[in-house]
């Protein structure tokens, strides 16, 4: 069971299951202090939010970079205390953007695992039209990089039109601004041999995203906040005008 907000509603079970681990692994990270205690309430069963679900997939994320499990703790243990859903899944696109694309083909069952929930064919339908995955005679081609966050969408109220126009202008974006990044670089490495020239757009590759999600979040926090504020002082305008009728 979940909510919109942020609330712990989510049991342990349903929490494994939303994030594709076994009970028995989400009680280790537990146990390790890789997963924040969960809050407990009536009859002493224990619940989960959106966070726990996030810091899991951060979790995940380490270890497909080959982390061993004493460098995810350390790493989890520098990470602020009172993070939340949104500033976790920052830090696991940024560790994300480390690593090759990962594309593979899996029969329908494996694929849900990987969701980390049951999916219908409308979900299947939509995660098509975001490029998430492909549909083959041999199962669906998905590209791992995406799934998690394709999955998040599915449960966003927007409209899939809105989805996929939200798609094209980050993707217009992004590709204009990897454009200029790239032709500054090229002016600062031309004279460089193609291992620098390699080594230092490894080195650059994590900042730069890191920057751009930076940037991205406090932008549309202003934006967000410029509208509610508009939103509010509208309100406060009808209210005195209905007032004085």
């Amino acid at each position: 069971m979940t909510t919109g907000t942020d609330e712990p509603t989510l049991t342990i079970d349903e929490l494994a299951a939303r994030a594709g681990m076994t009970v028995r692994t989400v009680r280790f990270y537990g146990t390790k202090g890789l997963l924040p205690p969960p809050v407990i309430g009536a009859r002493r069963v224990g619940h989960y939010g959106r966070a726990h679900l996030a810091r899991l997939a951060l979790i995940e994320e380490l270890q497909r970079q080959g982390m061993t499990l004493a460098a995810i703790e350390r790493y989890v243990q520098q990470l602020p205390p009172d993070l939340d859903a949104h500033d976790l899944a920052i830090h696991r696109a940024v560790v994300a953007s480390w690593a090759p694309d990962a594309v593979e083909t899996v029969e329908r069952a494996e694929l849900e695992r990987r969701a980390g929930r049951a999916l219908g064919d409308e979900d299947v339908e939509r995660l098509t039209a975001m490029g998430v995955l492909e549909a083959g005679d041999g199962g669906y081609r998905v590209d791992l990089g995406l799934l998690r966050l394709g999955v998040g969408l599915l449960d966003v109220p927007l409209s899939q039109e809105a989805i996929l126009a939200a798609r094209n202008v980050l993707i217009e974006h992004a590709r204009a601004a990897a454009h200029e990044l790239s032709q500054l670089f090229r002016g600062e490495v031309s004279q460089r041999a193609a291992e620098d020239v390699k080594s230092l757009s490894a080195s650059m590759q994590p900042v730069v995203v890191q920057a751009l999600l930076t940037i991205f979040q406090r932008s549309l926090k202003d934006d967000l906040r410029e509208w509610l504020g508009g939103i509010s002082d509208l309100e406060e305008g009808v209210a005195e005008e209905r007032g004085s009728v």
